[in-house]
């Protein structure tokens, strides 16, 4: 499967004193980019859970730091959804500036359902866009 990929700038706000951007900011922008793979499917996460009643909720999370990203970098994230099971996906993710990777990581979510947060099948449109 061909990765969705999003661009992404390094912020003043994403980064540490020393203009490196800090550990836990990796996660923002891989949820982010897994939030504009789903807009590039024609999906809002607001319209789910409000229409649909879906909401998805990380489940697991690994990280591995290879190198650092930094002020003003231009970063590729990409997103690979593998289902798994009837109510969960993992994404397998990366962040690069350019050729180099900088971080990979792995993500797990369940679908959830809005109002009860019990478990629910995921949507088809994910189970056949994977």
């Amino acid at each position: 499967m061909t990765p969705f990929v999003w661009r992404s700038r390094v912020y003043w706000e994403d980064t540490d004193g020393g203009g490196v951007v800090y550990y836990a900011n990796y996660l923002k922008f891989m949820e982010r980019a897994r939030t504009e793979w789903l807009r590039s499917l024609g999906h809002v996460q607001s319209e789910l859970a409000e229409e649909y009643g879906y909401v998805f909720a990380v489940v697991e999370a690994k990280v591995n730091y290879r190198k650092p990203a930094r002020l003003d970098d231009e970063l590729l994230i990409t997103v690979v959804p593998v289902p798994e099971g009837k109510v969960s996906v993992r994404f397998q993710q990366t962040i690069s500036r350019g050729d180099v990777v900088l971080t990979e990581g792995e993500v797990r979510v369940a679908c959830v359902d809005a109002k009860t947060f019990r478990p629910r099948p995921l949507p088809d449109f994910i189970r056949v866009s994977s």
